[in-house]
């Protein structure tokens, strides 16, 4: 039997997405809904909400969606290069704001807090980036810096520029960050030789390598909790 399509301006004023919106609340729509408002309209065979749901059934996560590029989304039939950049544009303002939010968990306690800071940052990059947190004697976070940004095979950091920043902010303790864009979390030896040339020049400077970091999109690993640092 063939389906019958009921465009959304049929829908009951209560499950548009708009107007859900605006009488429930953004907290109750659906991904798919969300997705919806943002490309406006679908086709005269599929509603907005359908194209959406197909949409999402593609990819795992909404992060994976927020790293298709503009031929991939067009690929989707009803979905036009406007569309396509609007969608890249609302999720990567997303990323953004998750980045933003993670200034306001400034005093380090745990590693999660690190990975909930960097993550955002760092975490979906298809490229290797180290970055460092300069902390003062409070364990709290008063400089956030990329200190190189490498190819898909790594990166190389500068002993000394790294110190230098340290002496300038008055930090007494570092947090080194790096991520592994091909998702592996198992240190190599050149993250173990620079953690250890890290921590040998803080001892000498009295600033203390607390820990270091691999980060990738979902998950840590922790130099400190592993028992190497």
């Amino acid at each position: 039997m063939e389906s019958t399509h009921f465009p959304i301006p049929n829908w009951s004023e209560d499950d548009r997405p708009r107007e859900k919106l605006m009488l429930k609340g953004k907290s109750v729509l659906s991904d798919a809904e969300l997705i919806a408002i943002l490309i406006g309209s679908g086709s005269r065979n599929e509603s907005a909400v359908d194209l959406s749901k197909r949409i999402l059934a593609s990819v795992d996560t909404l992060n994976s969606l927020g790293k298709m590029s503009i031929s991939q989304l067009i690929d989707f039939k009803g979905i036009g290069e406007a569309k396509a950049i609007t969608i890249i544009a609302a999720l990567e303002l997303g990323r953004r704001r998750r980045a933003e939010d993670s200034v306001e968990l400034t005093k380090i306690t745990s590693s999660k807090m690190v990975f909930e800071i960097m993550q955002p940052i760092i975490g979906e990059l298809p490229h290797e980036e180290f970055w460092v947190l300069f902390l003062n004697n409070s364990n709290k976070v008063i400089l956030k810096s990329q200190l190189s940004k490498g190819g898909i095979s790594g990166t190389v950091v500068d002993v000394r520029l790294v110190f230098k920043l340290a002496l300038e902010s008055g930090a007494t303790g570092l947090i080194l960050c790096h991520n592994h864009p091909s998702g592996t979390l198992v240190p190599s030896e050149a993250d173990k030789h620079i953690t250890k040339k890290l921590k040998v020049a803080g001892d000498s400077l009295d600033v203390k390598v607390l820990d270091h970091l691999i980060i990738t999109e979902t998950k840590y690993y922790s130099f400190v909790d592993e028992g190497i640092l």
